[in-house]
């Protein structure tokens, strides 16, 4: 009978990792793995931007390696193997769901991640740990700076620590630009680094406000920014010059130019 695609990946990442197998394969570790899981991530988000369907095939699979590959050297240190991995992931997803696959109801999304966060907390409170439960414990530290601002905000806000209205959350963000134009005064570099985080952290958690990704709203950004400056840089070179042979005044007016139509 022919082996499910799933069991036929797992017995060829074996074959790569066995001692006849790939030198290269055989030579990583869930260390020198880490690095590929989060290019392969990145290379992911790429592909859904791009809309485009085969290639976002194609990157999902190259992520799944990276799953399929960890697993089997925890399977050959005895640890665990992957089917281990799919059963604690369905068994974690039933348990989180109880309005799907048990009794509780929820109707929107904000209740389901109340629901969900009180979840988490009861698990880790049944696995008898003896550190505190902190809401924002499980947040990974190698999480971009503003996406980590934004799930460390978002969970503070599950446990009710969150502004009610969004005319407070502009008034934090006024706060804190006031207080960096004071760190630039004062010429401070110590402060003036802590009051621009302040202000980063504020920008961020309006977005998060919002319902807008600050890191998706950033890249957005950036591309745009990216667009336009070609644009600047066709519109000098056709004059017959260089960007850095351009006065300010010159280049604001290339600008905004560019802006008219990117």
């Amino acid at each position: 009978m022919k082996k499910q695609p799933l069991d036929e990946l797992r017995d060829v990442v074996a074959r790569l990792r066995a001692p006849d197998g790939c030198p290269w394969d055989r030579e990583q570790t869930l260390n020198t793995l880490k690095p590929f899981v989060i290019e392969e991530a990145y290379e992911l988000l790429d592909a859904i931007d791009a809309q485009d369907p085969e290639k976002h095939c194609e990157e999902l699979g190259d992520l799944l390696l990276q799953v399929f590959l960890q697993a089997q050297i925890r399977n050959e240190q005895a640890s665990f193997t992957i089917d281990d991995v799919a059963r604690r992931l369905s068994e974690k997803l039933v348990r989180r769901h109880p309005h799907v696959f048990g009794d509780l109801e929820a109707h929107d999304s904000d209740t389901v991640l109340r629901n969900w966060a009180a979840i988490k907390a009861e698990e880790k409170k049944q696995a008898d740990r003896q550190e505190r439960v902190s809401a924002l414990g499980s947040v990974p530290r190698a999480l971009p700076a503003l996406q980590k601002a934004q799930q460390v905000q978002t969970r503070a806000a599950r446990v009710g620590f969150d502004w009610t209205e969004i005319e407070d959350v502009m008034a934090k963000i006024e706060e804190e630009l006031s207080e960096l134009k004071q760190a630039l005064a004062s010429g401070n570099p110590s402060r003036i680094k802590a009051e621009t985080g302040d202000l980063l952290f504020s920008i961020v958690n309006l977005s998060r406000f919002c319902r807008i990704s600050a890191e998706e709203a950033l890249e957005t950004m950036i591309a745009r920014f990216i667009n336009r400056f070609h644009v600047v840089e066709d519109l000098i070179h056709h004059q017959g010059r260089t960007l850095p042979e351009c006065s300010a005044e010159e280049l604001d007016a290339a600008w905004e130019a560019a802006k008219l139509n990117h």
